[in-house]
């Protein structure tokens, strides 16, 4: 019989021990495997992250926040410059601007309610109210203040999700228009094309001239479904603003170029713009999840580790039963060699049938320890971002940043391949051959004469 056919059989010559053994390295290898798929998976997710996510520099003009503050809108000369900076990728444009009764047939689908009263007489407007009802906007009459319809003229309607306040922008109805599009269209929030009775097709007028809806929107709030959407081109010739934006953004080919990217754009706008770049909140949102790649790397190793600690003691203690028949090979002639591999091979019979156990528990848990490890560090993300930026860009452009990140880390999935089987299959020889190297020393202490002796 071969040495090797003996190790086999040897592995089996004490069922219960060979279970537990199996059960054990099937435990270890198993966590070894997931923690690898989760390592794997974060890995994957943090370079996506860093490749679309906080790659944006935010451009407004000085001194403007949205529809407050004051200054000078930025031209399109301007915008252009930044175009042929060395890793931008692209750059968004966009013009803000407000309808109301003087320039649109459009009635605004929000209420003003206490809030709009009180912002429109601290604005210094001011309206005449209906017959019978005080007009000191402080005792919560009727006055007649309609809130303005919101309009985004913008160059990449198909990234919209950015304009909608972090909203989770989605088209109901019709179809986006083309960025350059210098045609008198529009898409149209869901509440204000239910108050105007507008969809697909049917028309409305904005600066005296008339506009056809091509698509209605669902941006996922009241105030963003109150909004109008057009051709940046169509926004500057209507209302007269050729040349003028008041947004723009920036994106940069990778989250590593952001800080030489900001300095250049900062160069050249110069004190005419403010920039905000979204590198360092994203960065502190993606810690979580490296300290996730982390921790599946420490349990890798411990796992493994822990594997072939199970098989040198298993190891041990079954050379130590067997002395004496160690002892009658070696004294029929037997090198330690031989007998060394025979032990050699019913540790790696062993330690396989434990990383078949053990694999098909790393495929199976896989997914489910990392979507638990990550949920639990995607909520910190959020938090994080969500409380961020309110004091250098704004509340919108950080929220819209942190739902990004937010799906972007909660859309984590391990993916089982030929690689990760490999994988399990290599560590199992790792640990045997681990485990069994340090009880062939005992195997080699052997010496035949003492053990019939004593025996």
């Amino acid at each position: 019989m071969g040495l090797v056919t003996r190790g086999v059989r040897n592995a089996f010559r004490s069922g219960a021990r060979a279970f537990s053994i199996i059960a054990i390295l099937g435990l270890s290898i198993g966590l070894a495997l997931a923690m690898l798929l989760a390592h794997q998976a974060v890995e994957q997710k943090i370079n996506s992250v860093k490749s679309s996510v906080g790659n944006t520099i935010t451009v407004s003009p000085a001194g403007v926040r949205g529809f407050e503050g004051g200054g000078n809108a930025l031209t399109q000369t301007q915008v252009d410059k930044l175009k042929t900076i060395e890793h931008v990728s692209s750059v968004g444009e966009s013009l803000n601007d407000r309808l109301t009764s003087t320039n649109t047939n459009l009635q605004s689908a929000v209420e003003a309610g206490d809030l709009g009263r009180r912002f429109s007489q601290n604005s210094g407007q001011t309206f005449t109210p209906p017959p019978g009802f005080s007009s000191d906007g402080q005792s919560g009459g009727n006055l007649s203040f309609t809130p303005p319809v919101t309009l985004l003229g913008t160059t990449d309607p198909t990234s919209l999700s950015s304009t909608q306040g972090g909203g989770s922008f989605s088209l109901k109805s019709g179809k986006a228009f083309d960025s350059a599009s210098t045609d008198n269209v529009a898409l149209v929030g869901s509440a204000l094309a239910t108050k105007n009775n507008l969809s697909v097709g049917s028309t409305f007028t904005a600066y005296g001239n008339i506009v056809t809806v091509v698509g209605v929107f669902d941006a996922g709030n009241t105030f963003s479904n109150n909004q109008l959407i057009m051709p940046l081109a169509t926004v500057q010739k209507l209302s007269t603003q050729t040349g003028s934006l008041t947004g723009a953004v920036v994106n940069v080919d990778s989250i590593s170029n952001v800080d030489s990217v900001t300095a250049q754009v900062k160069s050249v706008l110069g004190t005419t713009a403010d920039v905000t770049s979204s590198k360092s909140q994203v960065q502190d949102s993606i810690a979580p999840l490296q300290n996730i790649a982390s921790i599946s790397s420490y349990s890798l190793v411990g796992a493994v580790v822990a594997g072939a600690v199970i098989v040198l003691l298993s190891m041990v203690m079954i050379v130590r039963e067997r002395r004496r028949e160690i002892g009658v090979i070696k004294a029929i002639g037997a090198s330690n060699l031989k007998i060394m591999s025979q032990f050699m091979a019913e540790a790696v019979t062993l330690t396989i049938l434990g990383a078949v156990v053990g694999i098909v528990l790393g495929v199976v848990a896989g997914n489910p320890i990392t979507k638990m490890l990550v949920n639990n560090s995607s909520s910190s993300t959020t938090s994080q971002l969500m409380g961020a930026g309110t004091e250098e860009a704004g509340p919108q452009i950080f929220r819209s940043i942190g739902g990004g990140v937010r799906d972007n880390l909660s859309n984590i999935h391990a993916s089982v391949g030929w690689d990760i089987i490999l994988y399990g299959l290599g560590a199992a020889v790792l640990i045997a051959t681990i485990g069994s190297m340090s009880a062939s020393w005992f195997i080699a202490k052997v010496r035949p004469a003492e053990v019939m002796r004593t025996e």
